[in-house]
């Protein structure tokens, strides 16, 4: 190995990366290169560490209890603990002959007055997954990841009284250049925009010398000053609206801007937010595809978590959704029904197509027949704009998944009362059910049935929750990845590890009545209620966050949608590889809590 490759491999191990050129030259100076045979033991509780070893060639087990806990290969290092601390729980002994680079005991310790150094091998799992991630992303972090609306510029507010008149706030609104009024209520606030003055004053002709509350909105949308740019952009998004109020302990402190907020992000969301919003045929939706993929490949290569990305995708594609329904769906009809979409649209976790999970709630007394026609239609326009056919038939255009309000209910006292594995698997659809179109409170109505009826079912949430184990999670107890011959020696990452997390998730949030459908709110609120403690709840977020990131680029790059969920490990950086073995062995952990909750040994 040449001085090259040897620095190479020493600034891809994280956080020796962080080091100054100068550090980094000292450290190549001072290591040496160490041969061990296979069996020899290099740390025991008996036996002190000497040195911080990095694996050139060849392998080390680390036993607890005379059980494997961990499995070192090359490019991978150990253990930074032992000397520390001066002590193991373990032993490492060599599995296969090792040629490694050995960072002597008190060469290792000068490094630790290095805060970066310091920081990554004083901290928890948590936080050393969090600064992996952050080290993996730093080539592409941009202000987009960590910016807020205090770092950018806000425009004046024009704040006058509610007894005003409209021409003298018209006179403050252009002395400060303000794009709105807002009108200072006893209560809180209120808004006039260009809209209001159109409507109020010159359609409706109201006198410029009334007060300005005459002609003035309530809905006032307004965000944190602290808050996130990217909270603000999705805000805007799902609002369709042009600016916000930013407020600060109660008072405004400015109007934030689109244009301001889009210049600063360079991001085109809004545009295919506009063109959604303006499309009256299915044609010009079909030219909006190509822009949502782009909009995801944008967000993701300047660092974006997927759990923003996701939500944002979900925001578009749920107004695609409303479009749909308003172009198939009379609006007269509309006030009868309740359009739902399920699975990972339901849970706001879909970024790139897979399939469409959707199905129609229709109020009792209402013609059922009615709905037909344009439900099938709207699945073939939805297929036509890309959205892949539910394998499974879960689609409006099927009976079953369009019905009445009354007959869903005795659907779900059927799912409910039977162990059946249909019965769970559509109980399992159903809870991930989030209504985008018509009376939203239809679907409250079936979750509220759902739950006053599920009680003390602890053999359906049994059964339930097997579900969750019924894959292998592809990490073996040395640590190396199972790789499925069948498909070019990759691993399918949904279900290995993504599966068993959102289900066994979802299956405590039926126990617990827990109505949000998003993973990560979930597990939030499971925290809340004392089902996880703080430390496993954050574990589980940066685990579901980690697999679902490596998800995102597979779909990217794959080439039909049974590709997308395999990942090929050796095509994946070393730090990925690390977090993809820590999330496994956190989904490894829920299995066991899912075991224990639910007493599946119990279950046949």
């Amino acid at each position: 190995m040449s001085i090259f490759e040897q620095r190479k491999l020493i600034e891809s191990i994280h956080p020796f990366g962080l080091l100054s050129p100068t550090i980094l030259d000292d450290l190549m100076q001072k290591m040496d290169i160490a041969y061990y045979p296979k069996g020899t033991l290099l740390i025991s509780k008996a036996l002190s560490s000497i040195a911080f070893y990095i694996i050139i060639k060849g392998s080390v087990s680390e036993l607890i209890d005379d059980e494997v806990y961990n499995f070192y290969v090359s490019g991978d290092s150990f253990d930074a603990d032992a000397l520390i601390y001066g002590q193991t729980e373990g032993k490492f002994v060599v599995d296969e002959d090792l040629i490694c680079y050995e960072i002597k005991k008190d060469d290792f310790l000068t490094l630790l007055e290095n805060k970066d150094v310091q920081s990554y091998f004083l901290q928890d799992f948590i936080t050393r997954h969090q600064q992996l991630k952050e080290y993996h992303n730093q080539s592409d972090l941009s202000p987009f990841l960590i910016a807020k609306i205090s770092d950018i510029y806000l425009h004046n507010a024009c704040i006058v009284d509610e007894n005003t008149s409209i021409y003298d706030a018209l006179l403050k609104q252009k002395e400060l250049k303000a794009s709105i009024i807002l009108v200072k209520t006893p209560i809180s606030y209120a808004i006039v925009t260009d809209t209001n003055l159109k409507e109020g004053v010159l359609l409706g002709k109201i006198s410029v010398e009334e007060p300005i509350e005459k002609i003035a909105s309530k809905n006032v949308v307004s965000i944190d000053y602290n808050d996130f740019l990217f909270n603000a952009l999705l805000l805007m998004t799902q609002k369709s609206i042009k600016r916000v109020v930013v407020m600060e302990k109660g008072e405004v402190k400015g109007v934030l801007e689109q244009l301001d907020l889009l210049s600063y992000f360079a991001n085109h969301s809004h545009l295919v937010m506009v063109q959604i919003e303006k499309a009256e045929n299915l044609d010009e939706l079909k030219n909006l595809q190509k822009e949502l993929k782009n909009i995801i490949i944008s967000l993701d290569a300047k660092g974006v978590k997927v759990r923003y990305i996701t939500k944002l995708i979900a925001t578009l594609n749920e107004k695609i959704y409303k479009k749909l329904f308003d172009i198939c769906v009379d609006e007269e009809l509309q006030k009868d029904c309740a359009l739902l979409v399920m699975g990972s649209e339901g849970r706001e976790e879909q970024s790139i197509k897979t399939d469409q999970d959707n199905a129609l709630i229709i109020r009792d007394g209402v013609d059922i027949e009615l709905f037909k026609e344009p439900m099938i239609r709207l699945n073939a326009y939805l297929l036509d704009l890309g959205f892949p056919p539910c394998l499974g038939n879960v689609m409006v255009s099927n009976p079953f998944w369009r019905q009445s309000e009354s007959a869903y209910k005795e659907q779900i006292s059927v799912w409910v009362e039977s162990l059946s594995s249909d019965s769970l698997q559509n109980l399992s659809i159903f809870l991930d059910a989030k209504s985008l179109g018509g009376d939203k409170t239809l679907l409250d109505n079936l979750k509220n049935f759902l739950h006053s009826n599920f009680s003390s079912r602890t053999d359906v949430l049994a059964h339930m929750a097997k579900a969750a184990l019924s894959f292998e999670t592809p990490l073996s107890l040395f640590s190396r990845f199972i790789l499925e011959k069948q498909h070019e020696n990759k691993l399918d990452l949904k279900k290995g590890g993504i599966f068993a997390l959102v289900h066994g998730i979802r299956t405590l949030s039926l126990e617990y009545k827990i109505d949000a459908t998003n993973t990560i709110e979930r597990i939030k609120a499971l925290n809340n209620q004392g089902i996880f403690d703080k430390t496993f709840a954050t574990e589980l977020i940066e685990c579901f966050d980690t697999l679902s990131s490596i998800r995102l680029q597979a779909m990217l790059e794959a080439k039909s949608v049974e590709e997308m969920n395999y990942i090929n490990p050796k095509k994946l950086q070393k730090i990925e590889i690390d977090l993809l073995k820590d999330s496994f062995k956190v989904v490894n952990k829920l299995k066991k809590f899912m075991a224990f909750h639910f007493h599946l040994n119990m279950v046949s």
